[in-house]
């Protein structure tokens, strides 16, 4: 390739270097130039311009990108390559799953020549379906073509990284208990548990709980094992503080084998990994009752992914096993916002309005005819969220005819009557496999903006951390929420009808309060006083004055 100042009488099929911007034209860095773009760049007063002229063998930037990434999918498995733009090809993760990298491939291709260079997450890096896992960028506006066959040549000696998919483990639970163990405690080790194998693609069986002793946790290790558990999972009373202690004791007991005790990770220092009739055992640190990141997530991450846990590899985890979060000399700067992906509104329309029974609170119309809830669906189309999913349950027929004429998506909640989280469910299940994150909104918050909708999207920034982001009024948290796909597995497993206000508190440390400039996101309407009390008699629940 050869680079530096050319006539313009000789420009014509050159890549300009630099960006120029001609009156109400733009030529941009990296085009082709062709004749029309010459002559405007003349009739600025130019005569020569900086740019690339190809040689024989060479492979222009995007063709280049697109060569190496078709090489190292031929051997990874599990990943897509997006679009060639800028000499620049991003890979995909298909499926959820812990990426391996091999870091002596990559240097080995990086050191082909400057001009091909190829990043990567860091090796057992948990990416959800998706995630960019690697880029490849071009340096140069184009490579030698004999440049790109030794990077080929090289690629297929093995992969260089590889995404073994998350199975879905069948998962049990045993909980000894000693008197005076509070029953919050127990219930925070089966919601952090049980959310820990959500997101890596398992369920949980029913857990089983016992006297805190060797004999009682072995029988609830064989009795999962018969209910078809394929990983047993011990929740200790009492801290294990050797290799003999209760729970190890009871792997033990229920005829298996303790292969290691203790780990170079902190926190997750005192986990036990054991095996029972060739099914893999953990009795679990303390720690492992709180959702933060620990050492049993690598553990458990590795399993879902395939991989035995052995005790060289458990041991060989102290580099970057320092899990406490140390103090930073600087503080975070925000990242610009992005476009990361689709968004989608869920719409909850499926409650039993019993505040307001008999009548319904969503199908109360204003001074202009219009149901509650059509307001609050109007403002999901008017802004950026889409699809818009409504999700039906209580008096179905007659929501959906509110709706008439609407380019919604209806979804019913056949389990409505067990509260918000069955419907949270039915709306987190529907949803398309592009949506990456979706706004959980109320039925009856009609005074929220399609305006303020946008705002909470535009917050929305995986790369920058910002993964949940919840409504705000002056400090005040409020409704709707933006969740980011990782969090669905999750909140398909709650229960009850406090919807998911618990993992609002389990996850404080990714919310992000976005103040959306007003107080709309504070007030839902589901008595008629609370209609009195604003006013709104008028505007809404005109037809509940009798």
């Amino acid at each position: 390739m050869i680079f530096g100042e050319v006539g313009l009488d000789d420009a014509v099929g050159a890549v300009v270097a630099h960006t120029h911007r001609l009156g109400d034209r733009v030529i941009r860095k990296g085009a082709v130039l062709d004749a029309e773009a010459v002559r405007a760049l003349a009739a600025s007063g130019r005569d020569s311009v900086i740019a690339a002229r190809l040689e024989p063998g060479d492979v222009d930037e995007d063709a280049s990108a697109a060569r190496v990434a078709e090489a190292l999918l031929a051997v990874a498995a599990g990943l897509r390559a997006g679009p060639a733009a800028t000499g620049r090809v991003n890979l995909h993760a298909e499926r959820a799953g812990l990426l391996r990298v091999s870091a002596t491939h990559i240097d080995a291709l990086n050191r082909v020549g400057e001009g091909v260079t190829i990043a990567t997450l860091p090796d057992l890096a948990v990416v959800a379906p998706r995630d960019m896992v690697a880029t490849i960028k071009i340096i140069p506006f184009a490579v030698a073509d004999s440049m790109l066959r030794e990077v080929e040549a090289l690629a297929a000696t093995g992969a260089p990284f590889a995404l073994h998919p998350f199975r879905p483990l069948l998962a049990g639970l045993v909980l000894s208990e000693l008197p005076g163990l509070k029953p919050s405690v127990i219930e925070g080790t089966i919601a952090a548990m049980t959310a820990r194998v959500a997101q890596l693609g398992g369920r949980m069986l029913p857990p089983r709980r016992c006297a805190h002793d060797a004999g009682s946790i072995a029988a609830g290790l064989r009795q999962l094992a018969l209910d078809g558990a394929e990983l047993l999972l011990v929740a200790g009373a009492s801290a294990t503080v050797d290799r003999r202690d209760v729970g190890p004791a009871a792997i033990v007991a229920a005829g298996g084998e303790v292969l290691h005790f203790g780990m170079p990770v902190d926190p997750g220092n005192l986990i036990c990994v054991g095996s029972v009739g060739g099914l893999p055992a953990l009795v679990l640190p303390g720690c492992a009752r709180s959702p933060k990141a620990n050492g049993i997530d690598w553990v458990m991450q590795r399993l879902f992914a395939g991989f035995p846990v052995s005790p060289r590899e458990i041991m060989g985890m102290g580099v970057g096993g320092l899990l406490k979060e140390a103090p930073r000399p600087w503080p975070r700067v925000p990242a610009t916002p992005t476009a990361p992906g689709q968004v989608a509104a869920i719409v909850l329309a499926a409650g039993l309005s019993s505040r307001m029974a008999p009548h319904h609170k969503l199908l109360a119309a204003d001074a202009e005819g219009t149901p509650m809830l059509a307001r609050v669906v109007d403002q999901a189309l008017a802004s950026r969220a889409r699809p818009v999913l409504v999700v039906l349950g209580h008096r179905a027929t007659e929501v959906r005819a509110a709706l008439a004429g609407r380019p919604v998506r209806f979804v019913t909640a056949p389990d409505y009557q067990a509260g918000l989280s069955a419907s949270l469910r039915a709306g987190l299940t529907a949803l398309p496999a592009e949506v990456a994150a979706a706004l959980v909104c109320l039925g009856d918050m009609p005074l929220v903006t399609g305006e303020m909708l946008d705002r909470l999207i535009a917050a929305w920034n995986p790369e920058a951390g910002r993964v949940i982001v919840q409504a705000a009024h002056r400090g005040q948290m409020g409704n709707p929420v933006l969740w980011d796909r990782r969090f669905f597995a999750e909140m398909c497993s709650l229960t009850g009808d406090s919807g998911a206000r618990s993992m609002l508190r389990r996850h404080a440390d990714v919310v992000t309060a976005q103040e959306v400039g007003g107080d709309a996101v504070l007030r839902d309407f589901d008595t008629p006083e609370s209609l009195r009390r604003v006013g709104a008699w008028r505007t809404f629940g005109s037809d509940l004055q009798e």
